[in-house]
């Protein structure tokens, strides 16, 4: 990762940033693995920061000066239509934006939530993944489970893939 880009835990001054970071970047990461017509309805419902995950404590940016250009972190909190189990954390709103790919920015961050989550007990990691991000996720040593579909709005499902991981050992 580039010396000039810093991971730190994220705060409710850092929701505008990610906002806009996502919303410059999800079209173009997502745009190869879904329909058009789904992500006209998809993009603005998920391209939005969630304010409680921002300032859970578990939620981190990656900043290059000013600029946030990663985003990502873990709650115990399992996500709506998913049981919580204890030792158990959940993988939430991981994202590099698309100008910034293969420069280690995705992996810093993961190596954050991988130590935070430890430090807190959880013995695994679930994720719900986009298509897109599968490659990624499986680098940092998730496996792909099942493929389910998250409901977004009454009548809007966005396909994505179950994913897991240990982090004994």
């Amino acid at each position: 990762m580039d010396s000039t880009i810093t991971i730190r835990t994220a705060g409710a001054g850092d929701i505008a940033g990610i906002d806009a970071m996502l919303a410059a970047s999800y079209p173009i990461l997502l745009k190869a693995d879904y329909p058009p017509s789904l992500l006209v309805t998809a993009i603005p419902l998920i391209s939005r920061a969630q304010p409680g995950l921002v300032t859970s404590g578990t939620y981190f940016v990656a900043v290059d000066g000013d600029a946030i250009v990663g985003a990502g972190g873990w709650t115990q909190a399992a996500p709506p239509g998913y049981d919580g189990r204890a030792g158990v954390g959940n993988i939430r709103h991981v994202v590099t934006d698309h100008r910034q790919l293969r420069r280690g920015i995705g992996r810093a961050l993961m190596e954050r939530v991988f130590e935070t989550a430890r430090a807190a007990g959880m013995e695994r990691l679930e994720c719900l993944s986009t298509r897109t991000a599968v490659p990624f996720y499986t680098a940092c040593g998730f496996e792909a489970r099942r493929d389910v579909k998250i409901p977004l709005r009454p009548g809007i499902e966005f396909p994505a893939v179950f994913m897991d991981r240990s982090l004994r050992g």
